[in-house]
C-alpha cells in the first residue's frame, strides 16, 4: 500500500494498513508531523491561553479582586508558545520517525496511473491501494499582493516574538476569530473583515447575532465587506466600502486549499469536483470505485483533526481489506470566548417540520456567577422528536457540543435528552433548558 503524506491522516492510515498486514510505504515531501501541532490547533490554543489569563486579570475587579496594572511580556509569552508547541510537534515526529526507514520514501509523489506513483525516477506500484493524505495549504487573497511582506497565515503567525500595535484579520472563520480575540486580549488593536455576515461559519441567525454581540465588544468587526490593501508608511492601509484603517500586520485566515496540485490527478481517471478535489465516499474515503482513497484536510470535508485522524484510519483499514464505518455527526468549534459550536444538521439544511429549542446563557445561574453570561443555545429536533443538531454560542460550549453529538449519534429523542441528571449549577443545564423548550415541557 502507498500513503502519500505523513501528517495526522497519513500516519493513521499507515498504522491501520500495517495492522492489517499490508506492506505499506509512506511518502513525505516535507518534515512530516501534523498541521495541528505545528501551525494549527495547539499553538493557537497556547496563544489563547495567554490571552485568557490577561483578560481575566483585567476583569478581576468586578469580583472584588485587585491585581494592579496588567502588562504583557511579549517575549516571555511567545517563548512559552514556542516551547510547548515544539514539545507537541516532537511527540508527533517521534511517531513518524519510528516508522522503519525501508517504509519511508522522501520526495514528491506524482500519480503515474491509478495504481502507481512516481517519486523522482522511482515507480512504486500499489497492490492494495493508495491513500492521499497531503493536507491543505492556506489561501492568501490576490488583494494582498501589494503588501505581501506584511501578510501572515497560520503557518507563519506563530513565529512572531513581538506583538503588533494594530493588525487586520481577513476571515471570520474559526481560525480568524480565535486569533483575532487572542491578539485583542493581548493588547493589540484588531480589525476583522469578512465578505459574509457570519461569524465562525454560523448559519443559525439567532446564534450568529449572539456571537456578534459577544465578540463585537473586543474586536472591531467589519462584516459583509471586501477589504483591499495598499502600502502605508511602514504598514498597510485596509480599504473597504465605507472606511479605511492602517495596520502593522495582516493575518490572512481566508481558508485552506487541499494540497493536490503536484499529484497529477489527471492521470488517475478520478472524477473531480469543481475545485479539483476527488469525489469520495464518506464512509470509506474511497474515490469512486477506484483503489484510491483520500483522507484528512486533502479531501476538504470536515477539515478538523479528529476527522483527519478517523478518516486516515478508515482509509488505511478499508484499503487493506477492512469495512467502511458509520459517518459520525459533524462537530465544529471555534475556541473563542464564548465558544462557537455547530453540531449535526446545519440550520439551512433543517427539514421544514424541524423544531427549535432555545436557552439564553444569561438565564443560566452558573454563567451569571462566573460573569460569562453572553450567548445562546439552539437545539434542533425532527418531527419524530429526535435530536438532530445544535448551534451553540456559550461559555464551555465545547463540552455542550460533545454531549449533543453523542445524543445525535445514539439516536436520543429530545424528551429523553432533557430528562437526564443535569447537575446544578452547571453550564450543562443550558442543554436541559433548550431541550425542554424544544420538547414543549413546562415546569
Amino acid at each position: 500500500m502507498i500513503v502519500i503524506g505523513a501528517g495526522t491522516a497519513g500516519l493513521k492510515a499507515y498504522k491501520a494498513a500495517t495492522a492489517r498486514g499490508a506492506d505499506t510505504v509512506i511518502i513525505e515531501a516535507g518534515p512530516g508531523g501534523s498541521t495541528c501541532t505545528r501551525v494549527g490547533c495547539m499553538p493557537s490554543k497556547l496563544l489563547l491561553a495567554a490571552a485568557r489569563v490577561a483578560h481575566q486579570a483585567r476583569g478581576a475587579e468586578r469580583f472584588g479582586v485587585t491585581t494592579g496594572k496588567i502588562e504583557i511580556d511579549a517575549a516571555a509569552m511567545w517563548a512559552r508558545v514556542h516551547q510547548e508547541r515544539d514539545r507537541f510537534v516532537a511527540s508527533v515526529l517521534e511517531e513518524y520517525h519510528a516508522i522503519p526507514d525501508t517504509q519511508v520514501v522522501h520526495g514528491t509523489a506524482r500519480f503515474d496511473d491509478d495504481d502507481a506513483v512516481r517519486v523522482g525516477d522511482s515507480r512504486i506500484v500499489a497492490r492494495h491501494g493508495i491513500v492521499i493524505a497531503t493536507g491543505a495549504n492556506p489561501i492568501v487573497p490576490d488583494s494582498l499582493d501589494a503588501v505581501r511582506d506584511l501578510v501572515h497565515t497560520h503557518e507563519t503567525i506563530f513565529e512572531l516574538d513581538t506583538l503588533p500595535k494594530r493588525m487586520a484579520v481577513l476571515g471570520a472563520g474559526p481560525l480568524g476569530l480565535e486569533l483575532a480575540q487572542a491578539f485583542a486580549r493581548l493588547g493589540v488593536s484588531v480589525s476583522l473583515f469578512d465578505p459574509s455576515d457570519k461569524l465562525g461559519a454560523l448559519t443559525d441567525p439567532v446564534a450568529n447575532e449572539a456571537a456578534i454581540a459577544a465578540l463585537g465588544g473586543e474586536i472591531d468587526l467589519h462584516l459583509g465587506v471586501e477589504a483591499k490593501a495598499e502600502p502605508a508608511g511602514d504598514g498597510a492601509r485596509l480599504m473597504w466600502d465605507g472606511g479605511s484603517a492602517e495596520v502593522d500586520l495582516i493575518l490572512a485566515a481566508t481558508g485552506r486549499k487541499p494540497a493536490l496540485d503536484t499529484l497529477d490527478l489527471d492521470r488517475t481517471g478520478l472524477e473531480l469536483d469543481d475545485h479539483g478535489t476527488p469525489l469520495f465516499d464518506h464512509a470509506s474515503r474511497r474515490c469512486g470505485d477506484s483503489r484510491i482513497f483520500i483522507a484528512g484536510d486533502a479531501n476538504a470535508w470536515r477539515p478538523v483533526l479528529h476527522e483527519a485522524a478517523r478518516g486516515g484510519q478508515i482509509a488505511g483499514d478499508v484499503a487493506a481489506g477492512g469495512e467502511p464505518r458509520r459517518v459520525l455527526p459533524s462537530l465544529a468549534m471555534a475556541f473563542t470566548e464564548p465558544n462557537i459550536v455547530q453540531v449535526g444538521t446545519d440550520f439551512p439544511d433543517l427539514p421544514d417540520d424541524a423544531r427549535i429549542g432555545c436557552a439564553k446563557v444569561s438565564d443560566n445561574g452558573r454563567a451569571t456567577a462566573d460573569g460569562h453570561d453572553e450567548g445562546v443555545v439552539r437545539l434542533y429536533g425532527d418531527a419524530d422528536g429526535l435530536l438532530i443538531g445544535a448551534s451553540i454560542v456559550a461559555p464551555e460550549g465545547e463540552h455542550l457540543g460533545h454531549l449533543v453529538a453523542l445524543g445525535i449519534d445514539r439516536g436520543i429523542d429530545v424528551a429523553t435528552f432533557a430528562d437526564q441528571p443535569w447537575y446544578h449549577p452547571t453550564i450543562e443545564e443550558l442543554l436541559q433548558s433548550a431541550a425542554r423548550d424544544l420538547a414543549g415541557i413546562k415546569d
